[in-house]
């Protein structure tokens, strides 16, 4: 069984800095497309970022181009979201995710962390 966990949303100001953090496990990771969405109040959860376990793939939603960057370390099992430059829009619950397709959609994924709030204060 897959379990995915992710500690470390919080608060911070526009313009600040985050860094996510998605640890995986319960299988051998290889080239499974680990992903992170997001939702805010109201709306959908939306495609935020995506790479194979493999890194030969990465893809990102055109809102976060250039201050998001999606990575991951093999030795920890962890897959990581650093975000600059936030804005109050994006502001929401953060949820990691993985698959076997490597997919803007949410049902693309078949495992998900339960998510972190994320707070962009303006």
């Amino acid at each position: 069984q897959v379990q995915l966990v992710e500690p470390g949303g919080g608060l911070v100001q526009a313009g600040g800095s985050l860094r996510l953090s998605c640890a995986a496990s319960g299988r051998t990771f290889s080239n499974e497309a680990m992903g992170w969405f997001r939702q805010a109040p109201g709306q959908e959860r939306e495609f935020v970022a995506a790479m194979r376990w493999s890194g030969s793939t990465i893809s990102y939603a055109d809102s976060v181009k250039g201050r998001f960057t999606i990575s991951r370390d093999n030795a920890k099992s962890t897959v990581y979201l650093q975000m600059n430059g936030l804005k109050p829009a994006d502001t929401a619950v953060y949820y990691c995710a993985a698959g076997s397709i490597l997919g803007s959609s949410r049902y693309d994924y078949a495992y998900w962390g339960r998510g972190t709030q994320v707070t962009v204060s303006s």
